[in-house]
């Protein structure tokens, strides 16, 4: 009888302290709930009046522009143009490491500004209407003082900063510093001859590298000698001014994401497999081009002129209604997106390149890999064409498939691992 009234007590105490732990624990969370409102409420207050002192603490300035050849766009690894290498002063003189975005049009600056995304817009908009828009106009002016540069109005330190900074002088050093950097050779190279030994099929000295290492990617192994001539002439010396390296103008940054040393681009072997990775990878991303000899041109342009540029090209092409699978469609596109009336349709998202490179880039390789073959190729279309009479070009572009010897993965005798 008493085991069973200490039994009974016990079960009570247990259900109490349930009870008690339960109203703990909901008290607790009614708190925490209340608090991160409460961190809420103060970190958008925070947003509202973020200044120098915040972007210093982060140690970013987020700074917003329009694509354009004078404003900003990537150019084989490296950001270029007036307004974004003026923020780059700006920020380097600040000490910060700089972002730059990019938006579509003049609306949609004011709205990232406007809603915190953005600490700057960078791009010399009419000094009326950003303060009407309730923004201070500050820092990169042009001589009338009609358009400006802006920052939110409560960023009274990042204007002042700005105005501190900015002298009219300084655009021309940076357009001067631009200037240089365009006009500096593209690759520093020691260039070899087209064939080693034309009469016996000898292309280069690493042929065997290059018939060992295409199988991995299924292509012929000539494309890829063809490609390497392109990039380097065959000196595996070869320095970019952008910094890419090697046989194949390995970016070290590309390198990096598939854990590659930059250390090791200098060495054939190295640079020609670490090429072939990224390539595979490329065509894995186009892997929705059935046509594998289309896919090797989408994958060759994406390797000069970049994977989303090449997408916006294939968008364009679809809204003209051109087949945006056939690189000869594709191609006028590419080109083009040099072309304000393209790099500003609401379908590209990447905005401007230098698409005239890419397009002369893919052409070049094509044309090599034909005479490695020993085929003659239809003669690419004169750069002028492309301007008025697509359809001229795609008659005249079509890539024979004669003699291609392409290897699929299924047939290749050498097997080489990730």
């Amino acid at each position: 009888m008493q085991i069973t009234q200490n039994t009974s007590r016990n079960s009570v105490w247990s259900l109490f302290l349930l009870i008690l732990m339960a109203s703990v624990v909901s008290i607790s969370c009614k708190n925490g709930k209340k608090q991160a409102g409460t961190n809420r409420l103060d970190s958008a207050q925070n947003v509202a009046q973020y200044d120098l002192a915040d972007i210093e603490n982060a140690g970013e300035l987020i700074a917003v522009t329009i694509s354009g050849p004078q404003t900003y766009y990537q150019f084989h690894g490296r950001e270029l143009g007036l307004q974004y290498a003026l923020a780059e002063n700006f920020a380097n003189s600040m000490g910060l490491r700089l972002r730059m975005e990019v938006a579509r049009d003049t609306s949609e600056l004011y709205h990232l500004l406007l809603t915190s995304k953005v600490d700057l817009i960078a791009y010399p908009l009419p000094a009326k209407i950003s303060e009407k828009m309730g923004l201070k106009v500050c820092g990169v002016h042009d001589a009338s003082d009609e358009n400006s540069w802006s920052v939110r109005k409560q960023s009274v330190d990042l204007s002042d900063a700005l105005n501190e900074w900015f002298h009219p002088a300084l655009i021309s050093q940076v357009k001067n510093n631009q200037k240089h950097i365009l006009t500096t050779p593209f690759v520093r190279r020691h260039a070899r001859a087209v064939f080693l030994n034309r009469g016996k099929g000898v292309i280069s000295s690493y042929d065997a590298l290059f018939i060992r290492y295409s199988a991995f990617v299924g292509w012929d192994w000539r494309l890829l000698a063809a490609q390497s001539y392109q990039e380097s002439a065959f000196d595996p010396q070869a320095v970019s001014w952008a910094g890419a390296k090697g046989l194949l103008q390995i970016m070290p940054s590309t390198a990096s994401t598939m854990g590659i040393s930059s250390n090791v681009l200098f060495q054939p072997e190295a640079n020609i497999s670490t090429a072939v990775r990224y390539l595979n990878k490329l065509q894995h991303q186009f892997d929705d081009i059935r046509n594998p000899l289309e896919r090797q041109k989408f994958v060759l342009a994406s390797y000069n002129g970049g994977y989303n540029h090449i997408r916006d090209a294939q968008r364009l092409a679809q809204k003209y209604h051109r087949n945006p699978q056939s690189w000869d469609a594709v191609s006028f596109y590419v080109y083009n997106l040099s072309n304000p009336h393209y790099y500003r349709d609401p379908v590209v998202r990447y905005g401007y390149m230098i698409g005239g490179e890419t397009y002369n880039y893919v052409n070049s390789i094509l044309d090599r890999y034909a005479e490695y073959r020993g085929v003659a190729r239809p003669m690419s279309p004169h750069l002028c064409d492309l301007h008025s009479e697509p359809e001229k070009a795609y008659r005249k572009n079509r890539f024979t498939r004669h003699n291609s010897n392409i290897l699929s993965r299924e047939d290749s005798i050498f097997k080489i691992s990730h």
